[in-house]
């Protein structure tokens, strides 16, 4: 029986729990979200010496940040040069160097803090799965390499060797990267925040943000926080009517599924450096290993209205990439999370009002992204210097994208489709 619970949170032993707000209080820096960007912001807040209140709706890690593949990955699903052409060459290079910065932020963070995040530093794959997809993963080479990144091409046995499969015949290697457990790395974070004294209320969701003067009043229903500067960091878990930023993105579903641990060969043999992968495909799939040797993958587009596609498309990967150990893996959990997309598959920051700043659409890199940009906002909250950022504000109004819900229906019937077609060897 296969049970629908996140894996990740299974996986730490010991979770601390924080109140809900009762009453008013005031603060420098109000934090709407408990995810990494929120947390990040209000750890490099605190560490300038800025009182903060964090407000979380649920419970830290319920939402993306909890159902996270636990990739560490640098950059965007752009490559570098589609940066420059969407962003002009200079503005480009300067996102496409945060980013590449943004594994070691991580895992600085992880040891600066002795955060347990059972987190692996050994680089990750993406994995060409056809020709189409060898030549993109050359081409992402080239224009890595050629801005000094730490990257190889693997081929022949010893791309076998890494991938654990014949049926891949190309990946790259990017040592920048690597995976963590990102229910155990976002709980770290808020333990992190709370002892440099940060206030943070879990259960208590946001209802308005009024401006009082030069200030700004989030209310609660059990209380409201009097607030100089507010960082709105909920992104494709914003709740309620209060903001506009759910205009500026689409939801995209992140189906994932763990087996038991593997032992015996299957162990030795799959991904047998810990390294997490991703592959080439049109919907990819995500392939990792957990601290006790779980196989995970995953793959867009799928909902837990599909249940019934779940495990066939699981099956179906298992066969195409490791079909000798099929009778070996055992399926123990499932489960779903959303992320925000854009049709650019880069991420907004926002300035809506003075003293306001938010993010949104980290288009599935959500561990870097949001500790890159948490970090980048304490920074500019602090120094009201644009240059701190890595890419410029944008409005509300010229990010909206037109007929959302229907984009994001539309692409989750349309990968529904794909991966159904994967089952019924229509697609490959």
């Amino acid at each position: 029986m296969i049970q629908d619970q996140v894996l990740w949170h299974t996986l730490v032993d010991s979770i601390d729990t924080y109140p809900r707000l009762n009453g008013d209080t005031k603060t420098q820096v109000c934090i709407i979200g408990g995810g990494f960007t929120g947390l990040s912001s209000a750890i490099h807040l605190a560490e300038k010496g800025y009182d903060v209140v964090l407000l979380e709706a649920n419970q830290i890690g319920a939402g993306g940040s909890g159902r996270n593949v636990g990739l560490v990955n640098p950059g965007t699903w752009a490559k570098p040069d589609d940066l420059n052409k969407y962003l002009g060459d200079e503005q480009g290079e300067i996102l496409t160097t945060a980013l590449g910065k943004a594994p070691s932020l991580v895992f600085g963070m992880i040891d600066r803090f002795n955060i347990d995040a059972q987190d692996s530093r050994t680089g990750n794959l993406h994995m060409a799965h056809n020709a189409e997809g060898e030549a993109d993963v050359d081409n992402r080479y080239q224009q890595l390499t050629r801005r000094g990144v730490n990257v190889e091409v693997l081929s022949g046995a010893k791309c076998h060797e890494y991938c654990g499969t014949t049926s891949i015949q190309k990946a790259l290697l990017d040592k920048r990267a690597g995976t963590v457990n990102p229910y155990a790395y976002v709980v770290g974070l808020a333990k992190a925040a709370y002892q440099l004294n940060v206030n943070i209320f879990e259960n208590t969701a946001v209802q308005q943000l009024n401006r009082v003067g030069d200030a700004w009043d989030v209310v609660t229903s059990s209380g409201t926080v009097h607030a100089d500067k507010v960082v709105i960091a909920t992104n494709a878990y914003t709740e309620g009517e209060w903001t506009d930023i759910l205009k500026t993105i689409y939801f995209v579903c992140y189906y994932q599924i763990a087996s038991e641990p593997l032992v015996g060969d299957a162990s030795d043999k799959i991904l047998p450096y810990r390294n997490g992968s991703w592959d080439t495909r049109l919907a990819l799939s995500s392939i990792r290993r957990d601290k006790d040797n779980r196989l995970l993958l995953g793959t867009v587009g799928l909902s837990e209205n599909k249940e019934s596609l779940y495990v066939a498309w699981a099956n179906t990967m298992l066969k195409k990439y490791f079909p000798e150990y099929m009778d070996q893996i055992k399926w123990q959990y499932r489960w779903c999370g959303r992320f925000g997309f854009t049709t650019d598959h880069i991420m907004r920051i926002f300035e809506p009002a003075p003293g306001v700043v938010a993010a949104t659409a980290f288009n599935g890199r959500g561990i870097t992204t949001g500790t890159m940009l948490g970090k980048a906002f304490a920074d500019y909250l602090h120094t009201d210097d644009r240059s701190v950022l890595p890419l410029p504000f944008k409005t509300i109004e010229e990010s909206i994208i037109s007929f959302r819900k229907m984009r994001a229906t539309l692409y989750d019937t349309g990968i529904a489709l794909y991966h159904a077609g994967q089952c019924l060897k229509i697609v490959v």
